[in-house]
């Protein structure tokens, strides 16, 4: 195996230290760090759905996007009922620009949790997108290179 390939040895602990502390990263604002533990937790408990939705928080705060969507839509895989699952992948896919797909998501968790005012403000967002850019005669799903205004 050469230099680069080889994995780093994993940090000092096992799964549930490095979730613990990954989520104390996490909290204290430091979402970068925190994905870097929590990964390694996942890779060593891949079904443990808090390890996996702590990581996906990190990712999406780390502005790592399409990781985070990749993370959220594991976990709408592995419990498709999860609100707040349905909520990250919407999310991470609207930072994607990926309107209609995260429209989808939202209104999902948000039919499931109509108590969560977050969830139906970024719907009514996502939709307000969406009719806007059928209005200007954009294609609904946007484009990396379309500039903003």
């Amino acid at each position: 195996m050469t230099a680069a390939t080889e994995r780093p040895d994993p940090p000092a602990g096992d799964a549930y230290d490095w979730y613990r502390r990954g989520t104390a990263l996490l909290e204290s604002g430091n979402p970068a760090a925190a994905a870097e533990l929590l990964a390694w937790a996942v890779q060593e408990e891949p079904t443990a759905r808090s390890a996996r939705e702590a990581l996906a928080r990190a990712l999406y705060d780390a502005r790592r996007f399409a990781d985070a969507a990749r993370e959220f839509g594991l976990l709408v895989e592995l419990a498709p009922d999860d609100d707040y699952a349905q909520f990250g992948l919407g999310l991470a896919l609207w930072r994607l620009r990926r309107f209609p797909s995260a429209a989808d998501h939202l209104a999902m968790a948000a039919v499931m949790r109509p108590d969560r005012a977050e969830y139906a403000a970024a719907l009514r967002q996502v939709r307000a997108t969406l009719a806007a850019r059928e209005q200007a005669g954009l294609d609904p799903v946007g484009r990396p290179d379309e500039r903003l205004a």
